[in-house]
């Protein structure tokens, strides 16, 4: 007997990650897939894709776009575990990275550029993530909400 799983379980483990992502946008699926790239590639296991993070990311990133800012929290936003929690997240710790770039692909590259963003992107402790984009003109506005889930 060999130590591999039966086809049909790894057929219904990428549909289930897939189905997971069934929201996701083309860029968040870039970014989701270029921060698992950069975590296997320092040794560390994929991350989760969490909808209800993503839910709570692209409405921040919403409301940086409308401003024209990137922060972490504006007057009269809730913070951070706040916008987590009202959107559904289950966790135990939480971070962000928040940028502005030309696209997907160049947001990535700030965050790994970032010894803070890069720190938050390869957190061994972290086990799922929700990523938003919103554009605005020629400039993408990009949150990455990280979590260690509570069960």
């Amino acid at each position: 007997m060999r130590n591999s799983l039966p086809v049909f379980l790894i057929v219904a483990i990428l549909s289930a990650a897939a189905f997971a992502q069934k929201n996701a946008s083309p860029s968040e699926r870039t970014l989701f897939d270029a921060v698992n790239r950069d975590r296997k590639a320092s040794g560390l296991h994929a991350l989760n894709w969490d909808e209800s993070l993503a839910t709570a990311a692209r409405k921040h990133a919403q409301e940086m776009a409308k401003r024209q800012a990137v922060e972490h929290h504006f007057p009269g936003e809730a913070n951070l575990p706040s916008r987590a929690t009202k959107a559904g997240a289950r966790f135990i710790s939480i971070s962000e990275n928040v940028v502005q770039a030309s696209s997907a692909k160049a947001a990535h590259s700030q965050f790994m550029h970032s010894a803070s963003h890069k720190a938050n992107i390869l957190d061994r402790d972290v086990d799922s993530v929700g990523i938003g984009v919103a554009q605005r003109g020629h400039a993408v506005f990009v949150v990455q909400d990280f979590s260690k889930a509570k069960n």
